[in-house]
């Protein structure tokens, strides 16, 4: 039976790829976690946890190299899905050093471990559309071959990750695939993200939490937006559709929108879209913003055949509803308490 290896399984699309996975494969799979992490995202398989004995969890740290060798001593993965990152380009201006340390140094201490105790892995390491940074409008649509120019500490972070990635197979013949995933979406997406904390302003007032003002950063910034769930599915294909180590492929979806746009489109679906105000807030605008987010897909989409499936008007959707969901339970939680 082949098994899996997921860092940032606790995160948006690690929680998701593990759905996909325990839905479309039999494999066992690995999941690195830390003490601290939050299981809110992979709560429904808490329970086939503790009796399938197909999902398990590992205590670790990236950071910690000691504690990633302890696992790969113990297990080589068929395949490893390297997700885990300080990922918020926003709070990376504010915590720069973490996210390098995360994200840079956390990528080879993984890297170097698994050339250690596990070669034979095939490897997906998770870059990032952000290391196009801001990119001259007669560069976009984005191809693999558009320079860097990163415009956050995360995206600087991510450049890392992507060159360590590269190092590696180069230098040392692991099977390393790396993808630029553009913006993707969806339930679990995290507050620190432009759509979904306006997705949860509106749930809150909706929930009367709050007087209705939504308080927006860079509106004019461009975005080509995918469904989460269409993302992971790209991960598995990546890694299980030809797989060919060394390559490097742009993935996102087909529809592009600005952030003024989907923060409309979110509103015409409130239940009080008469009473919300959007308000400018300076401290959600960056000192750079990467605000022509479009990519060219082409070379992924004709290697695997992946294309996406879930449309913008089911994304944007989802992503209002599990904001409502949550803020509902949490006004329960502290009405009982």
């Amino acid at each position: 039976m082949k098994t899996a290896f997921i860092t940032g399984v606790t995160g948006m699309v690690g929680s998701h790829l593990l759905d996909f996975l325990v839905s479309n494969t039999n494999w066992v799979i690995h999941c690195l976690i830390r003490w601290r992490s939050p299981l809110d995202n992979i709560q429904q398989h808490i329970e086939s946890i503790n009796k399938e004995k197909r999902i398990f969890l590992h205590y670790g740290d990236l950071r910690d190299k000691q504690s990633l060798d302890i696992f790969f001593k113990q297990v080589k993965p068929n395949y490893i899905f390297h997700l885990a990152a300080q990922s918020f380009p926003k709070t990376s201006f504010s915590s720069p050093v973490d996210t390098y340390e995360t994200n840079i140094i956390g990528t080879q201490n993984i890297l170097q471990s698994i050339r250690e105790f596990s070669p034979k892995s095939l490897i997906h390491v998770c870059s990032s559309s952000e290391v196009f940074g801001r990119v001259h409008k007669d560069k976009v649509p984005i191809s693999e071959d558009c320079s860097f120019h990163p415009a956050s500490p995360y995206a600087i972070s991510k450049t890392g990750t992507d060159l360590i990635g590269k190092f590696f197979f180069e230098a040392y013949n692991l099977k390393v695939i790396i993808t630029r995933m553009f913006t993707h979406t969806g339930p679990r997406r995290g507050d620190v993200f432009a759509e979904s904390s306006f997705a949860k302003q509106i749930a809150m007032a909706e929930a009367g939490l709050t007087n209705g003002s939504i308080y927006v950063g860079n509106l004019k910034s461009l975005r080509t937006i995918s469904d989460v769930r269409d993302a992971v599915k790209a991960y598995f294909m990546l890694l299980t559709v030809k797989p060919k180590p060394g390559e490097v492929y742009n993935i996102g979806g087909d529809y592009s929108v600005t952030l003024e746009k989907l923060l409309n489109d979110l509103i015409k679906k409130s239940t009080i879209k008469e009473k919300l105000k959007i308000k400018l807030d300076k401290n959600r605008l960056r000192p750079i913003d990467a605000d022509l987010q479009v990519p060219c897909t082409k070379k992924f989409r004709s290697h695997t055949g992946w294309k996406p499936e879930i449309k913008y008007e089911q994304t944007i959707n989802d992503l209002l509803e599990f904001w409502r969901e949550k803020i509902i339970n949490q006004k329960k939680n502290f009405l009982v308490r």
